[in-house]
C-alpha cells in the first residue's frame, strides 16, 4: 500500500466553538466540524442542515441568461424545432434528459428532440455531424449542454447554416467565446453569477429556472427533476457546497422518496446496483449509478442512457437499464485488462517507475476506458497520469491528477504538440498527432518534475479532528449523518484515534486482502468494529499487540438485517513509521 500523509486541519477558535455549541446544543465535535467548514453562526448552521430551494440564486444573474430565455421563448412561439444536444457522460446525458423532458411539455413531440454525439466517430463536444443532422431535420435552435464553450468553429459552422446556439457549459472557456446567441457558463470571466461550481446539468437547470420564471409558471414541476441534477453533481465530482449542496440535498430527497419519484430508470438502476432499500447518498450515486450511465457512452451509444432516464414505465426502464448494465459489465472487463497492461508497462520500465508522471500509449486500448485506467494507475503510482490510445489516426486520451497539481495547466503548456485539449485541474482530455506522443511524454514529464513538490507525490489524508473511540456512539452518528450530502467541498469527516489496539482474536482477513478488526482504546471496554479495504498487509503487526493510530470515516454496516456502527479505515500507522504531519491544510474543507 502507498504511504500516506496525515494532514490535520486547524482547530477552530475555542470561543467560536463554545458559542455555537451553546446555540445548537449538539456534540462539540460536530460543532468543530461545522466551524472548520466556515459555518460559525446559528443562521449558517440552520441553512446548512436544512438547505432551502428558496436560497437558489436568481438565474438572470448569469451572463446571457436574458438572451437565452428570449431565444427559447421565440422558438416556442414561432413554431421552431429545437435540438437538445449533450455530451456522452453522466453530466451530459442527465442534462439532456432534464432539459428535453421539461421542454417537451411546452414544445410537444416532433418539435423537440435530443442528440448525443458518437464518442468514437464524432469525438467530444459539438460536432459538424450533429449540426448537419440538425440542418437536415429542420432544427433552427440547438441547446448545447455540458459542452460548447470552446466550440468556436462549430458554432460558426452552424451560423452559416442558419442554426442558432444556446450553450450551457461549466468548463473553462478559451480566449475566444463562440458566436452563439447565448453562452451560459459561470466560469466566464465576465459572468457575475455568484456560484461558479455548477455542473453542466446545473447550468441547464438554471436555464429552465429562468424560463419558468419568465413564463410565470410554478416551479414545483421543475423541482421534480432534481433527481437528475443530483446524479450529475455526484458523477461530475463538483464541490458540494453552496448551490450544488442545495440542489443535491433536494435531489437525493426525491430519489429516496420512492413513493414520490417519477423516474423508473433510477429505480431500475437501484436494483441492478444492489442498493435495494438502501438510503441513497452521493457515494452510492458515484459507485452505483454513474458507472452504468457512463458505460453507455464509453462502450457504444450514450442515447441508450438517455432512453433509460426518460423511460415512463417500470418495464421499459428495466429493459433499458438491463442494456446499460450489460454494457457496464463489458466496460469493467475491458478496463480491468487494460489497467493490468498499463501497470505492467510501468513495472517493467525503470525510467517510468522513477518518473514524476505517467504517460502511456498503446494503440489498441479502448478509448472509452482510458480515464478509468488513469485513475487505476494513480491508485498505485500516485502522480499525474495520461493514458493515450489511437483513434481516427490520432493519439487521444485522458489525464488525471493528484491533489494540488493542475494537470490541465501542465497539458496547456504542451499545446504546440496537441491538436486539442480541455478539462479541469484534476481531469482533462487531449488529442495529438501520433508522431508527437514521445515528445509529449518528455515535455509533460519535464513540466511535472519541475513543478510538483515531494509532498504532492504522497497521497494525503485530511483529518478533521482527533476523537476517543468512546465518542463514537449512535447519537453521534445521527448528528453526523445530518451533515450529508458529503462530497468535495463538504467531505465526509475523517477522524483519528490514537493508541488503539485490536480486541483479542478480532483481527482477520476477509475477501482477498481486507482487514476486519474490533478496536479498543486505552484498555477501555468500548469496542468498535472496523474494516480496512486492501489493508490486509497490516494483520501480522496488529496481531503482535503493538498500539497504533487509525483514521477513518464513521458509517453504518448492515449485516443480515442488523445495523451497527462501523469505522471505515483510511489508514493505519505506527509511531516509528511516521511521515511528517502537515498542519493547517484547508484541503477538502
Amino acid at each position: 500500500m502507498l504511504q500516506k500523509r496525515w494532514i490535520r486541519k486547524p482547530a477552530p477558535e475555542a470561543a467560536q466553538v463554545a458559542h455555537l455549541t451553546e446555540a445548537l446544543r449538539v456534540n462539540e465535535a460536530i460543532v468543530r466540524l461545522l466551524c472548520q467548514r466556515e459555518i460559525g453562526t446559528f443562521e449558517l448552521a440552520r441553512s446548512y442542515f436544512r438547505p432551502d430551494l428558496g436560497q437558489l440564486h436568481d438565474p438572470l444573474l448569469m451572463r446571457d441568461m436574458d438572451r437565452a430565455v428570449a431565444r427559447l421563448v421565440q422558438a416556442l412561439h414561432g413554431g421552431e424545432r429545437v435540438l437538445v444536444y449533450g455530451d456522452y457522460d453522466v453530466d451530459g446525458t442527465t442534462s439532456v434528459a432534464l432539459v428535453y423532458s421539461y421542454l417537451l411539455r411546452f414544445f410537444g413531440p416532433g418539435r423537440i428532440e435530443y442528440y448525443i454525439p458518437d464518442r468514437y466517430k464524432e469525438g467530444y463536444g459539438v460536432s459538424e455531424a450533429g449540426i448537419d443532422h440538425a440542418q437536415a431535420e429542420g432544427f433552427q435552435l440547438i441547446i448545447a449542454l455540458d459542452c460548447g464553450v470552446k466550440s468556436v468553429d462549430k458554432v460558426a459552422y452552424a451560423n452559416e447554416r442558419g442554426i442558432d446556439f444556446i450553450i450551457c457549459d461549466h468548463h473553462l472557456p478559451g480566449a475566444e467565446l463562440p458566436d452563439a446567441v447565448a453562452v451560459l457558463d459561470p466560469k466566464r470571466a465576465d459572468c457575475a453569477y455568484p456560484f461558479k461550481e455548477l455542473c453542466g446539468c446545473g447550468v441547464g437547470f438554471k436555464l429552465l429556472q429562468a424560463f419558468t420564471e419568465h413564463q410565470g409558471l410554478p416551479e414545483d414541476n421543475l423541482y421534480e427533476l432534481l433527481d437528475l441534477v443530483a446524479v450529475a453533481i455526484a458523477a461530475d465530482i463538483v464541490p458540494i457546497y453552496g448551490e450544488n449542496r442545495t440542489l443535491a440535498f433536494h435531489g437525493l430527497r426525491l430519489l429516496n422518496d420512492r413513493a414520490r419519484t417519477q423516474r423508473p430508470g433510477f429505480e431500475a438502476l437501484r436494483e441492478l446496483a444492489g442498493l435495494g432499500d438502501t438510503e441513497l447518498n452521493i457515494t452510492s450515486l458515484v459507485f452505483g449509478f454513474s458507472p452504468r450511465i457512463n458505460a453507455a457512452g464509453r462502450m457504444g451509444d450514450a442515447k441508450r442512457a438517455v432512453a433509460m432516464l426518460l423511460a415512463d414505465s417500470a418495464d421499459q426502464a428495466k429493459e433499458k437499464a438491463g442494456i446499460v448494465d450489460k454494457t457496464n459489465q463489458e466496460r469493467r472487463s475491458v478496463d480491468t485488462s487494460t489497467a493490468k497492461e498499463a501497470l505492467a508497462m510501468i513495472e517493467e520500465d525503470a525510467a517510468l517507475q522513477a518518473a514524476s508522471s505517467t504517460v502511456l500509449f498503446k494503440p489498441d486500448w479502448h478509448k472509452g476506458v482510458v480515464g478509468i485506467v488513469a485513475s487505476r494507475c494513480i491508485d498505485k503510482y500516485y502522480r499525474p497520469t495520461v493514458i493515450l490510445t489511437e483513434s481516427n489516426g490520432k493519439a487521444t486520451g485522458s489525464a488525471r491528477s493528484v491533489v494540488g497539481f493542475d494537470v490541465h495547466q501542465a497539458i496547456e503548456e504542451c499545446a504546440e504538440l496537441l491538436d486539442q485539449f480541455g478539462g479541469h485541474m484534476y481531469a482533462a482530455g487531449l488529442t495529438l498527432p501520433l508522431e508527437n506522443v514521445a515528445l509529449f511524454q518528455q515535455k509533460f514529464e519535464r513540466i511535472v518534475a519541475g513543478r510538483i513538490t515531494p509532498e504532492q507525490l504522497i497521497p494525503p489524508v485530511d483529518i478533521d479532528c482527533t476523537v476517543a473511540l468512546s465518542d463514537i456512539t449512535p447519537s453521534f452518528y445521527k448528528l453526523l449523518s445530518q451533515m450529508e450530502p458529503f462530497g468535495p467541498g463538504n467531505a465526509n469527516p475523517v477522524f483519528a484515534s490514537e493508541n488503539v489496539t485490536a480486541a483479542p482474536d478480532s483481527a482477520r482477513i476477509v475477501g482477498n486482502s481486507h482487514l476486519k478488526i474490533a478496536l479498543t482504546q486505552n484498555g477501555g471496554r468500548n469496542r468498535l468494529e472496523a474494516i480496512g479495504f486492501g489493508m490486509g498487509d497490516h494483520l501480522e503487526r496488529i496481531q503482535q499487540g503493538e498500539p497504533f493510530s487509525v483514521c477513518y470515516n464513521v458509517e453504518i454496516n448492515e449485516y443480515r438485517g442488523v445495523k451497527s456502527l462501523q469505522l471505515k479505515l483510511k489508514d493505519i500507522r505506527w509511531e516509528s513509521d511516521l511521515v511528517p504531519e502537515v498542519a493547517g491544510s484547508r484541503e477538502g474543507v
